[in-house]
């Protein structure tokens, strides 16, 4: 039996009512995208001074109030009618836009999904006036006192759609992408001050800054001033300047490289990928460049009608455009100095370790110590370099664990991979990678990471977007052993750190910490948001690169490890944990054809 065809349904108009309600959503996202918008218009209006205030992290209410130039009594109901805008001319052209808000209809697609007032006062009226709007409809207007300029509040923001209002997230990650949208805003124009406030409280300033360095620094963190360069020169077309940061400010994904086009915050694949591509060798391949950069492209060259949200531009022949971007940051990489240091370069060694197990003296220049020394412990350092059994010349015996055999340790390369000889060849361990599998492992059985109290706690300043992170997932922070309180405006207290078998993590890791979880975890990792999330506590806890390991630990991790799946096991993020050298292949490279 077959089915009849469902019966055709005709084309019909939609009303006016669903018209404005669809294209509404194309604008209007989310509060971070009211408040980008608002943000833009107001920095079209002259403003020089702009506050955010939030209520249940925009999701209740939002207020952007500015002391722009203002709008004229008689052109309050024109500023919420879809395509009317003072930016354009009324016959265009298009192309030539010099604005933010170039499409005139915001106000319009923001009034239509919420309960909308618009006071503003011209500095020619003594007293503001206002109008009030509900889903769209004018509710009537009024008066009220207030400075030169303009106030939008916006209330129950999709009231009357109730299925976009189900999308939107939780209050503290809401707040969390307003700051992020306050923070793109404030890098394209530095010159102005922007004020984020949550129930009455501030939590983000951005002061007026007359270098792009010192506003970079304050959404990027203080080092950043410090350890960047800048960039700057003629592109195909135009102009390039900036500031990025040396390879050691490196993050995890491409979120923290701002990119502005003429004034204009947007997102630009290619663009990114061309910075990614100057530091070529300089960054491994999980991380990425962060800083601003400001391009001054030609009008006409430039299409900024792509994106309903004037998230994203297209450029006049982009990969000409792209190519030589990558040219200039190359340059100002190369010229940086230090520039080749991935990270900070720590002292090393100048002793060798003697086969009686005694320190000697230092090396003839120009034959620098292959293998250093193994860290030793306190008891070592009173007793002289400990050795265990019947150990191999210049080497400390690990006896065998339960699950692993035994291993003679040569000593560590620049404090990050072990050297270890076996019965079958060589092992080269990543003391980070292995640590860091241990405690993504007991993150996941165990759920929580121990703390260690600090006798003298710590202030920490944290931008804007860790303290939103920081309220947003303090049930993470607290999950990774992270004891953290207010200490004013933009400092916070950590009183306690995360601990594992004894080992204590840096206090700088909770910045870290709370970037990854802003970008969601660590993006390497392909499971769900729980297993990158703990990835990331386990990273930051772990023992570092240029960390001192003592035998005992270095044999615990060892016992942990063995006893996981994987042969080998790869940390969370799917870098290997050890290398095996079989003799044989020792063999073949030194051209042995037997032992």
């Amino acid at each position: 039996m077959t089915e009849e065809p469902p019966p055709r349904r005709p084309i019909r108009r939609l009303s006016p009512e669903i018209v404005e309600r669809i294209a509404a959503g194309e604008v209007v996202e989310r509060p971070a995208s009211v408040v980008k918008e608002l943000l833009e218009n107001a920095i079209d209006a002259g403003a020089t001074s702009v506050v955010v205030r939030l209520t249940n992290g925009g999701l209740d209410r939002i207020e952007i109030a500015d002391d722009g130039e203002g709008i004229p009594p008689t052109e309050l109901e024109l500023a919420i009618e879809r395509h009317a805008t003072s930016k354009l001319a009324p016959d265009g052209p298009v192309e030539g836009i010099d604005t933010l808000g170039f499409r005139g209809e915001a106000l319009a697609a923001i009034a239509t999904v919420s309960r909308f007032r618009l006071l503003s006062r011209t500095p020619d009226r003594e007293v503001a006036e206002g109008l009030s709007v509900v889903g769209g409809t004018v509710a009537g207007r009024f008066l009220s006192p207030r400075a030169a300029g303009t106030t939008v509040e916006v209330e129950e923001l999709f009231f009357n759609t109730p299925a976009r209002r189900k999308f939107l997230k939780g209050a503290a990650a809401e707040q969390l992408e307003v700051v992020r949208a306050v923070e793109r805003t404030y890098l394209a124009h530095p010159r102005v001050t922007l004020r984020v406030e949550s129930e009455g409280r501030e939590i983000a300033n951005y002061p007026v800054a007359t270098e792009l360095a010192d506003a970079a620094a304050r959404v990027l963190g203080p080092e950043f001033r410090h350890h960047s360069f800048a960039v700057l020169g003629e592109i195909s077309g135009g102009r390039l300047f900036g500031v990025l940061g040396r390879p050691m400010l490196s993050a995890s994904t491409a979120r923290s490289l701002y990119l502005a086009v003429n004034g204009r915050a947007v997102t630009s694949r290619p663009i990114q990928q061309a910075v990614r591509a100057a530091f070529g060798d300089y960054l491994p391949r999980t991380r990425f460049p962060v800083g601003a950069l400001h391009l001054e492209i030609p009008r006409d060259r430039l299409d900024v009608n792509v994106h309903p949200t004037k998230r994203e531009v297209r450029i006049v022949k982009e990969r000409e455009v792209a190519e030589s971007i990558r040219i200039r940051v190359r340059e100002g990489l190369i010229s940086a100095p230090s520039v080749a240091e991935v990270g900070p370069r720590r002292p090393t060694t100048n002793a060798t370790t003697l086969p009686s197990g005694e320190i000697g003296p230092e090396p003839r220049a120009g034959l620098p110590a292959l293998v250093p020394p193994l860290a030793a412990t306190a008891r070592e350092t009173a007793h002289g370099q400990r050795r265990l059994g019947n150990p191999s010349r210049g080497a400390t015996e690990v006896r065998a664990g339960p699950a692993r055999p035994r291993l003679s340790l040569l000593g560590c390369v620049q404090e990050l991979y072990w050297v270890a000889a076996t019965e079958e060849g060589l092992v080269l361990i990543d003391q980070h990678a292995a640590s860091e599998r241990v405690l993504y492992d007991a993150l996941r059985r165990d759920g929580t990471l121990a703390r260690q109290a600090l006798v003298d706690p710590v202030a920490v300043r944290l931008t804007g977007a860790q303290r939103a992170t920081l309220r947003a997932r303090s049930g993470e922070v607290a999950r990774a052993g992270f004891e953290v309180e207010p200490f004013g405006p933009e400092t916070f207290r950590v009183r306690s750190v995360p601990s594992y078998r004894g080992r204590r993590a840096r206090v700088e890791a909770l910045t870290e910490l709370l970037d990854e979880l802003a970008a969601g975890g660590r993006p390497t990792v392909p499971n769900g948001l729980e297993e990158r999330t703990a990835a990331t506590l386990a990273c930051h806890a772990a023992i570092r690169a240029g960390d001192t390991v003592g035998v005992e630990e270095f044999a615990r991790v060892l016992d942990a490890l063995a006893v996981l799946p994987g042969a080998p096991p790869t940390c969370p993020h799917g870098r290997p944990i050890l290398l095996r050298i079989p003799r044989s292949r020792l063999d073949r490279w030194f051209l042995r054809s037997g032992p």
